[in-house]
């Protein structure tokens, strides 16, 4: 066992006594300076720059600071800040001055110290030559029954720790290691892990610890209930997710808020809406809370199915059940008429929603601006554009850009390159679709100098083309008479890790047939045979 050899390695136990009169000064110098903390975790005591007798800190043995730790146990604040400024000033830490400052926070409470502290033994176990399993172990020894409470708290806070930085693996070896030693491991670290297993997208392995947790007697809470539904209804097992609604009924735990919506938020995401919004309306008569975001859920199911009467009437029923409607709600509703092409009634719902007192976002102005543009109506969209910009609206990198695509399809590239400037001044950085567009707008005004400028521009600043900034580029050139060019482009297009394809190639042949070379068309289309 690790403890064993961990006492032949501990040195013996010495008092302060056995050392030089200046380093027992020093570290009495220390605490000196250090005024005792407050109870509240947050008020941390300041401690003076020592460095002058750092020096001196190497005379102090290990034993020494753990005994020095251990009279500060009921001083948190104190014995943390002895602990890091003997650290600072280059006294080198081991495995049992680390385990008597966790003792002190796994004591006090403090659990997001202990968690930080945590995950700088799993940042620098390299460098510090043990693991946060011996550390557990050096605790281990010599704790009495009344003890134990700290083992289970250190050991939730190792799977926490563990899992906030993805070492899933250890995270589970720990969780399991506890029930070996006897402790029931925390439903709250059990929660922490399967959540963040769902977030890293590792779906089947949180079910599976859910299972086996299951299996050793743990009692889930509603939210352990409402992970693990969230986990089937991303893997689209929503008749699982049912059977879990059907265990919490059995085990007589009442669904919370976010059980209630990731459900409802599961089957309309799979097409089910109707059963989404029935799941809504049973539990809105069992009094379970519901907020906005469940109705969101359901308003944009019904508009991903293109029944739009039925999603603004959920609207209207949610304001009807108090529901304080917000953007996020409107915002799917705009969206499914927008997608529908019926930008008239999109904007009515936009001036409804403003009426209301609810700000609008560049999110929200992005899907009137492109249903504009795709209406044929640019003009209509840059006014609007212009009209969102003086009452103060932040708009976007992608805003600018529908504007900016509307403005070059007019014609009217310097204003578009106005923007870009504006967009600057802003602190905004265009991106390469901003560069992109105004570079197919010089092309398209037949000024391919502006345009290989404005390219050049684009990578100096450092963005790097992508395959329609390519496409573009190539098509311009053919298009204005350099098809030679474009050919000799192709080369340096493939070696940026793209591949041309039959757009690129369809660009080049265009534009020497229009340029008048159809022989030259012809052997360029032969060599691509080849």
């Amino acid at each position: 066992m690790l403890g064993k050899s961990l006492r032949k390695t501990r040195p013996p136990l010495l008092t302060l006594s056995s050392y030089s009169h200046i380093a027992k000064r020093q570290m009495h110098y220390v605490l000196a300076q250090l005024t005792s903390s407050s109870s509240d975790e947050q008020e941390m005591v300041s401690t003076r720059n020592l460095n002058h007798y750092s020096e001196k800190f190497f005379e102090l043995h290990r034993v020494d600071v753990v005994q020095t730790l251990n009279s500060l146990r009921k001083q948190p604040g104190k014995a943390l800040s002895f602990f890091n400024q003997l650290k600072g000033d280059g006294f080198s830490d081991d495995v049992c001055t680390y385990a008597a400052i966790v003792r002190i926070l796994c004591y006090c409470g403090w659990d997001r110290k202990l968690d930080s502290l945590l995950q700088e033994i799993i940042r620098k176990e390299k460098c510090l030559g043990f693991g946060i399993m011996d550390l557990f172990e050096a605790l281990e020894e010599g704790l009495e029954g009344e003890d134990s409470n700290l083992l289970v708290r250190l050991s939730n806070a190792m799977v926490k720790a563990y899992a906030s930085v993805e070492m899933f693996d250890e995270a589970i070896d720990i969780l399991f290691q506890t029930s070996r030693h006897g402790f029931v491991p925390h439903i709250f670290s059990c929660n922490f892990l399967i959540n963040r297993l769902i977030h890293c997208g590792k779906v089947d392995m949180a079910i599976a610890i859910y299972e086996q947790l299951r299996r050793l007697g743990l009692k889930p809470n509603d939210y352990t209930y409402g992970i693990l539904i969230k986990a089937l209804c991303k893997k689209g097992s929503l008749n699982e997710a049912r059977i879990v609604l059907e265990e919490m009924d059995e085990a007589k735990v009442r669904p919370n808020t976010f059980a209630c919506t990731t459900y409802i938020e599961g089957l309309c995401m799979h097409g089910l809406t109707d059963l989404g919004y029935g799941s809504l309306k049973k539990w809105r008569e069992e009094k379970i809370p519901l907020d906005a975001f469940a109705y969101g859920v359901v308003i944009k199911g019904f508009c991903n199915q293109m029944r739009l009467d039925e999603a603004e009437d959920v609207l209207l029923k949610a304001e009807e059940h108090g529901i304080v409607l917000d953007a996020f709600l409107y915002g799917a509703l705009i969206r499914g008429y927008c997608k529908r092409g019926n930008t008239v009634k999109a904007l009515f719902v936009h001036d409804k929603m403003l009426s209301n007192g609810i700000k609008t976002n560049c999110v929200i102005v992005t899907l009137l601006l492109q249903s504009l543009c795709q209406m044929g109506q640019g003009f209509e969209a840059v006014n609007k554009f212009k009209e969102f910009r003086n009452i103060g609206v932040f708009l976007d990198e992608t805003c600018h850009n529908v504007v900016a695509d509307a403005l070059c399809k007019d014609g009217k590239v310097e204003e578009a390159v106005e923007l870009l400037k504006e967009m600057r001044s802003k602190q905004i950085s265009p991106d390469v679709i901003n560069y992109t567009t105004l570079i197919n707008g010089y092309f398209l005004q037949g000024k391919p100098d502006d345009a290989l400028n404005l390219f050049k521009e684009m990578m100096e600043n450092g963005h790097k083309p992508d395959i329609v900034s390519y496409n573009v580029l190539v098509g311009g050139l053919a298009r204005n008479g350099f098809a030679q060019e474009a050919i000799d482009l192709l080369n340096d297009i493939e070696a940026q890790g793209f591949k041309c394809n039959t757009v690129i190639h369809n660009m080049i042949i265009k534009g020497l047939c229009i340029g008048g070379k159809v022989k030259e068309a012809e052997a360029f289309l032969g060599s691509l045979a080849v």
